[in-house]
């Protein structure tokens, strides 16, 4: 639903300045959303949570997450309302000379109407912390679904009642209607399972001082990823007004397998890397990272592939269409392109920073993290005067792999054991391989749809959509013809509500 909101917007305003003017807004919020709010919040608090709850200390736990609850709505409501005065301060800072005076003062007014979903984001990923501690995930994850409707609707209905360049004040408007019901959702799931709300404050707890103490790092390594995407819509502005909404765009693409794989697979597994931290069983802990970690690969690898070899068909059909001209497929398939070297290794990267989390150590993946920026930051601003847009995502790419490969030698020193590193090869070799024929099999397939039945929208979707069925089934036929584990385990999980049923009758 993100990638169906980011195609109706996308219809209304293109990748011109100001569609690049509410990107840059949009995302110094949701920067300080990452480092401060929501997933940050929950990550902090998750592990000494579950502690409290392991050792059947339940009053402690809600006490602890009541505290916590009154300092965010304190401290994120200062800092809410400090930018809202000083926004036309800061915002500037973050704008390179491409942009000009009018699209600064967009700028500013749309952060002013977006900053609130700090506060916002931050109560509900307190709350979503509650909820995934006790194994409940299915409101967390349905909340966002209905936060994209919200907006699509805002976009239709309120759009209209301002005029130019305004008009992008609706799509704020219904981000900011969008995140209140998205935690209006999560709310009553509290009180099913028994939680009541303390209004005492109990500064001097020794847990709230240690969850705090976590949310530094957790932060710093958390946010690396919107901290990346926010160093490159910043340099964007460096190479063009299109820039910055080009690039975004296509890390809404790259997100769509992120999101459904890789981010659902970390937050699932979380609580049970966290208990089994807590209970000190690091042969459990090493077994279902290196599982999750083969996961993600073996379903990130060939949606990379997939994505890079059909970059610019995939945009075509999603996005070119109203004020998403051509051009603008070509500088957003530009983007995307290089996106898809860093999507395995991002995915990874979330399930290993986890684990650091779920072990308390957060303080190693907020290093690392930190040097990642460095090492982005040092990439795009040596490419991205000869290459362009391209240069800037690049630089993404060379600071994730190098942040997968140095989080996983830590881990290893840290529970002290292998991370079944050779079984990690031997599937590599194999998943990469079946991804290989899966992109000659979609890019045949689509080449031959494509030049037998040209550009319209229904010949675009057969063609991208029977290249994606096509390349798709030839990989899922190779890795479970080498009996990849953790394509068996897919497979199982598949079949097995069809197997049920089956037994039933």
């Amino acid at each position: 639903m993100g990638l169906v909101r980011e195609i109706v917007a996308s219809r209304y305003f293109g990748t011109g300045g100001p569609a690049s003017a509410f990107t840059l807004a949009f995302q110094f919020p949701n920067l300080i959303r990452s480092l401060f709010a929501d997933a940050a919040i929950s990550a902090a608090f998750v592990p000494v949570f579950t502690e409290l709850l392991q050792k059947e200390q339940k009053k402690d736990a809600f006490q602890l997450a009541s505290t916590l609850l009154l300092c965010i709505i304190a401290a994120l409501g200062a800092v809410t309302a400090l930018f809202i005065l000083t926004a036309n301060t800061i915002m500037p800072i973050f704008l390179g000379p491409q942009f000009s005076a009018p699209l600064v003062d967009l700028t500013v007014g749309l952060s002013r109407v977006l900053f609130p979903i700090v506060l916002l984001l931050g109560v509900n990923g307190l709350v979503v912390g509650i909820l995934n501690a006790y194994g409940h995930f299915a409101i967390p994850a349905i909340a966002p679904l209905v936060w994209n409707v919200v907006i699509i609707g805002c976009l239709v209905a309120i759009r209209p009642l301002f005029h130019g360049d305004d008009q992008l004040y609706g799509y704020a408007i219904g981000v900011l209607i969008g995140t209140v019901v998205q935690l209006l959702m999560a709310l009553p799931a509290l009180g099913r399972l028994g939680f009541r709300f303390s209004p005492t404050v109990d500064l001097r707890n020794a847990r709230i001082k240690r969850v705090l103490v976590l949310m530094l790092p957790v932060t710093i390594s958390l946010g690396v990823i919107n901290f990346d995407l926010y160093i490159n819509s910043s340099l964007g502005t460096l190479v063009s007004e299109q820039a910055p909404r080009a690039i975004d765009a296509a890390f809404r693409v790259y997100m769509l397998p992120q999101g459904m794989f890789s981010v659902a697979l970390a937050t699932v597994l979380f609580p049970t890397l966290s208990r089994y931290a807590a209970a000190r069983d690091f042969d459990g802990l090493r077994a279902t990272l290196s599982t999750g970690a083969r996961q993600v690969f073996l379903l990130l690898i060939p949606a990379a592939t997939f994505c890079a070899v059909l970059a610019t068909p995939i945009i075509r059909l999603v996005y070119q269409g109203g004020a998403f001209t051509a051009q603008s497929t070509d500088l957003v398939s530009t983007a995307l392109f290089w996106f898809a070297f860093s999507l395995p290794f991002a995915g990874v990267n979330l399930l290993l920073t986890r684990t650091f989390f779920s072990l308390q150590r957060p303080w190693i993946p907020a290093g690392l993290a930190a040097g990642n920026l460095v090492i982005n930051l040092i990439v795009s601003l040596l490419l991205y005067r000869p290459l362009g847009v391209a240069g800037l995502v690049i630089g993404t790419a060379v600071a994730s792999v190098g942040m997968t490969a140095v989080q996983a030698v830590y881990l290893r020193r840290l529970l002290d054991g292998s991370l079944e590193g050779t079984a990690m090869a031997r599937a590599l070799v194999r998943i990469v391989n079946a991804s290989v024929l899966l992109g000659i099999v979609s890019y045949t397939a689509w080449w031959l749809v494509d030049h037998e039945l040209g550009h319209s929208t229904p010949a675009q979707i057969l063609a991208v959509g029977g290249s994606a069925l096509a390349g798709f089934a030839a990989y899922a036929a190779v890795v479970l013809l080498l009996r990849i584990p953790e394509a068996q385990q897919i497979r199982r999980l598949v079949l097995q509500p069809f197997s049920s049923r089956r037994r039933s009758r």
